[in-house]
This record gives structure tokens, C-alpha cells and sequence, in this order.
């Protein structure tokens, strides 16, 4: 038994060049199929309420709560039904101090990994999963905010004076 072992793992050398380049093929690790698996969420939405800072250990991260909306056609009754899911975004980081000045209804697009943790419910003593996005990239869509009329009437030139010759 041991030495049938020992035999499987060394191979005898074969001596012609044609039979080493068999045994190469033979004994070539197997080649399974590379699956490239990401950890990767993105999500488009508004900001349910002004972003909150905290503290834990000696480190600042922000809470974010994202509201994405998705939509479906009841097949029975034709008319369309919506859906707003909420997601608990953790912000890190140098990208913490920019999101703490962002606000409620903020259109953002948020790019980050999903994890879970189990925490306790202080009431029940229920062990709970929470699952949260931990934010890599935010990229704020809203529009840029339009000038008082006044303001653009003089930031627009007048084009109908007369121009000296």
C-alpha cells in the first residue's frame, strides 16, 4: 500500500523524448474553468436623511441611507406597483469628511461591496444579519442648483446694444 503511494506521487522517468512529453500531458494539472468573483454592488438613489457621523475605536466612518425605487407590472390588474428598497451605506475614510456634507434628497451614485455582520437586538436579545454596503466610490448626480432670474439676467451680456464702430 505505501509503496503503491509513493509510486502514484513519483512517476518513473520515461526515457525516449516522445514518452516525457506524454507524461508531461498526463501529468499536467488540470485546467478548471477561472470564474472572476467579485464582491461588487452599485446602486443609483436618493438620500433618505442627512448623513450621520460616528465614532467607534478611534475611527470615524459615515452612515448613509440610500432609497433605490424599482418597478413591475402587476400581470392581473395591468397597472404598474413600486418598490423602494433602503440601504445602509458605511462610508471610510478621507471619502467620510465629503459625504458628512451631503443632505437629505441628494441623488448619488454609490459603488462598494456588500457584507453582513450579526449583531444583538438590545430589546430581544435576538441575534440579527445586517446587511450594508461598504462605500468604495460616490458620485453626486444632482443638477447644479439654478441662479436667482436677477442673477442671470446679469451673467447673461445684453446683445441687442448698439456696438461702437
Amino acid at each position: 500500500m505505501l509503496i503503491a503511494t509513493i509510486f502514484k506521487s513519483h512517476p518513473p522517468e520515461p526515457v525516449d523524448s516522445h514518452h516525457r512529453r506524454a507524461a508531461a500531458v498526463r501529468n499536467a494539472p488540470e485546467k478548471r474553468p477561472q470564474f472572476h468573483i467579485k464582491n461588487r454592488i452599485s446602486l443609483i438613489g436618493f438620500l433618505g436623511q442627512n448623513a450621520t457621523t460616528y465614532t467607534a475605536n478611534n475611527a470615524s466612518f459615515t452612515v448613509l441611507s440610500l432609497a433605490t425605487k424599482s418597478s413591475y407590472k402587476d400581470k392581473k390588474s395591468g397597472e404598474y406597483k413600486g418598490h423602494t428598497e433602503w440601504h445602509r451605506c458605511i462610508v471610510w475614510g478621507k471619502l467620510s469628511e465629503y459625504v458628512k456634507t451631503l443632505t437629505k434628497g441628494a441623488h448619488l451614485a454609490i459603488d462598494g461591496e456588500l457584507r453582513s455582520r450579526e449583531r444583538v437586538d438590545k430589546k430581544t436579545s435576538a441575534k440579527q444579519r445586517v446587511w450594508e454596503v461598504r462605500v468604495a466610490s460616490i458620485l453626486k448626480l444632482d443638477r447644479a442648483e439654478k441662479a436667482a432670474p436677477e442673477e442671470a439676467e446679469e451673467a447673461t451680456p445684453d446683445t441687442n446694444q448698439d456696438v461702437p464702430e
